[in-house]
């Protein structure tokens, strides 16, 4: 096997050569490295540079370089686990040139978090962590991190496979990549509450092809009772841009919309609570400038996003507003200055180029597009 050397952060590790031409996923390499993760591994290493975990488990690690990562640049003991044996044989390679608090097993994910407990799981499945989430809910002592990559059955393009894996309703909405990443955590949630265990969000974020959250958890039966009062349903007009939000419940209650006064539709059961804990991401931001991390430009622009978002659960694209409204788009940062003097806090979102998080209900927002234009006789 040809292997080439590779440097992530401040790691230098040995990957299996793939061939570029191929498509993504490349299945030239008996393991693959993905390097389109990147950014999503600079997060977990910054993460973990300012909290500090006993242990880390990377539960399905092929390459290894999140945990080799992890060990290498925070300090942290961790565990790096993998299935296949040719994978293991590389991480150990890796592990003995590296050096540090690094343990490498093989065994089924499952299997060994239903033995052993770890202070920080993560899961880093190819596909959806839905089938991880059981056992991972009750090894992780107490921080959770989670990736899914399967992100047409959470945004609801493929209807049935995110009903089953999720056992939740998404929909194809304008602010699909929200619902995505609120229904994974909404499914985290519901493990956790199992067992009596309730999470807080650090740190949570859509990306292109994946959805990715770091939750503390918290092993209260207390915890459990807030962390359900954070699930409920978006009730989505079928025939406009309307909603509404309908949080601690578990059974969606349909509302009349007051624009077209359709019956409302149910997106859910998801995850209504904060994504973020804004004081960790404000430390984030301070801490990256010291990091040599790859993609510390896309990072801060990122964080600097989730800081400013207000919490709320949908995010409106206004480029659709204004075609549903047959009027010319107006410019971005004169509509968010406006709502915020109007009272309605508004930012850009990291969810979509044209999206804006706002406070503003629906008739505001249409209001000021229809005025804009009207003002310039468009």
């Amino acid at each position: 096997m040809e292997y080439r050397q590779i440097t992530e952060g401040s790691t230098t590790f040995a990957a299996p050569v793939q061939d570029q031409n191929t498509a993504f996923p490349p299945g030239t390499a008996p393991v693959f490295y993905n390097t389109r993760m990147e950014l999503n591994r600079d997060m977990t290493v910054l993460l973990l540079s300012c909290i500090s975990p006993e242990n880390y488990l990377d539960a399905m690690a092929a390459t290894g370089v999140r945990g080799l990562r992890i060990a290498h640049e925070t300090g942290t003991p961790a565990i790096i686990n993998d299935r296949d044996p040719l994978a293991v044989a590389i991480i150990e390679k890796n592990a003995k040139t590296i050096g540090g608090n690094i343990r490498v097993t093989c065994d089924d994910a499952n299997r060994l978090m239903c033995t052993e407990r770890f202070d920080a799981i993560d899961l880093d499945p190819f596909g959806t962590p839905a089938p991880f989430l059981d056992a991972a809910s009750r090894a992780a002592k107490r921080y959770l991190f989670v990736t899914a990559t399967d992100t047409a059955p959470l945004c609801g393009a493929h209807l049935k496979a995110g009903m089953r894996r999720y056992f939740a309703t998404p929909k194809n909405t304008e602010y699909h990549a929200e619902i995505g990443l609120r229904i994974m955590m909404g499914t985290i949630a519901k493990e956790l509450i199992k067992y009596d265990r309730g999470m807080e969000p650090i740190l949570s974020f859509a990306k292109n092809h994946y959805f990715r959250s770091h939750v503390r958890i918290l092993g209260r039966v207390t915890a459990a009772e807030t962390t359900m009062n954070h699930i409920g349903f978006v009730m989505q007009c079928p025939k406009c841009l309307y909603r509404t939000e309908q949080k601690g419940s578990l059974l969606p209650q349909t509302h009349i919309c007051p624009y077209c006064g359709a019956e409302t539709e149910a997106i859910g059961p998801l995850w209504m609570g904060p994504l973020q804990d804004k004081p960790i991401i404000a430390s984030l931001l301070e801490k990256l400038p010291a990091m040599q991390l790859g993609t510390a430009k896309q990072m801060d622009k990122l964080l600097h996003q989730l800081l400013a978002e207000p919490e709320t659960c949908t995010f409106y694209d206004y480029h659709i507003i204004s075609r549903n409204l047959r009027v010319s788009p107006p410019p971005i940062d004169e509509m968010i200055t406006d709502l915020t003097n109007l009272g309605y806090p508004t930012v850009r979102t990291h969810f979509a180029v044209t999206g804006i998080k706002t406070t503003a209900p629906l008739h505001i927002i249409e209001e000021w597009i229809l005025s804009w234009n009207k003002e310039r006789n468009l």
